[in-house]
């Protein structure tokens, strides 16, 4: 998303107050509402000006010539990002109901799952997406780096469970095309290194390890190994093994931006038969992108998955261990209640983080 610009603050009082009114209402927004409404002390001509530099900036538009304005996903994000203000009586009385509802959870794991889910969807109005803990460990039994064209290599790994994972990737070795045994040997040798370094080693482990400190030998493969370490994170988060679990669909279809059917179409289609796409959207490993946020928000076209572009989701992951295992989430319209859903997504990836539940897994 474009860099957000520098914003006065009386610029920001009135993006702020757009944005709360919008998604209070889900009317557009104009001048007069505001100047009647809130306590700017200047006029409605000002007020209008203002929000036409808003809208200059991209923060805000007309769905409509005559109509009033309506934030774009850059306005969210500047919100979110600048302008949110929080109210820890929201957090009380969420991490209070998680404890009374969830005690009633104790048949097993998965129960607890289905039911905190169901509590996000009736709490939020959103839909609420739980992934199941990631089977992250499995240990490396062996691995090869296999060429597959002159640029690119193979790299197979097989678990003690004999699952098996293989990743294309583009070689580290830059040598003549014509000379392919000596490619082949040096990959040999780089894949013993690997299986002498990762060998009995946990994915969890190898998903997280430092490439800095490699033996000198291997120095010059530090950045393919870098690589190598991304492409395992990824290739671990989207595992699609992993069961997620969905609540709320019939809770957002109240919602105006859903009202008709095609709206939603396609994202009915993505939650009901392609469910598996989202866990790489919401899951996030150590050292990728994101990965130091309590709370990641994706709002509109900074979803990856196009059937998501008119919604945002607010993800969190819980833990085991200080170790992310899955991921609590509420995926809704662009037009949300921010501070609920944000502290919703908190609170209940801390609930199933804590080391005192008996069904910590």
């Amino acid at each position: 998303m474009a860099h957000q610009p520098e914003l006065s603050a009386r610029h920001q009082n009135i993006l702020k107050a757009t944005i709360e009114h919008y998604i209070a209402t889900a009317e557009p927004v104009g001048s007069k509402t505001l100047a009647q409404e809130y306590n700017f002390n200047v006029s409605s001509a000002t007020i209008r000006n203002a929000m036409g530099r808003l809208e200059e900036a991209g923060l805000l538009y007309q769905p409509h010539i005559s109509a009033g304005r309506i934030p774009s996903d850059s306005g969210y994000r500047a919100y979110v990002d600048h302008l949110i203000i929080f109210d820890d009586k929201i957090n009380k009385t969420i991490q209070k109901s998680l404890q009374q509802e969830l005690q009633l959870a104790r048949a097993s794991f998965e129960a607890l799952l289905q039911q905190a889910a169901k509590i996000l969807a009736a709490l939020s109005g959103y839909i609420a997406l739980i992934t199941f803990p990631q089977n992250l460990d499995s240990n490396l039994l062996h691995l090869q780096l296999v060429p597959v064209a002159s640029t690119q290599v193979m790299l197979i790994m097989v678990t003690d469970s004999y699952q098996t994972q293989s990743i294309l990737m583009q070689s580290p070795i830059q040598i003549d095309e014509a000379d392919e045994s000596l490619i082949e040997h040096e990959l040999q040798i780089l894949s013993n290194f690997l299986n002498h370094e990762l060998k009995g080693s946990s994915l969890r482990e190898i998903a997280t390890l430092d490439w800095s400190k490699i033996d000198c030998k291997f120095a010059k493969y530090t950045d393919f190994l870098r690589t190598l370490s991304d492409q395992l994170k990824l290739s671990f988060q989207t595992n699609n093994s992993t069961p997620i679990v969905i609540h709320g669909v019939a809770e957002v279809l109240r919602q105006p931006e859903f009202s008709q059917l095609q709206q939603i179409q396609t994202l009915l289609s993505l939650l009901e038969e392609k469910p598996e796409q989202l866990l790489p959207v919401m899951f996030t490993f150590p050292g990728m992108k994101d990965s130091l946020k309590k709370v990641n928000i994706k709002i509109g076209t900074e979803n990856s998955l196009e059937p998501m572009h008119t919604c945002t989701l607010v993800s969190a992951n819980y833990y085991q261990d200080n170790t992310p295992v899955g991921s609590v989430g509420i995926l809704g319209p662009t037009r949300m209640l921010y501070e609920n859903a944000i502290a919703l997504v908190e609170n209940t990836a801390n609930y199933l983080s804590n080391p005192s539940n008996p069904f910590q897994v």
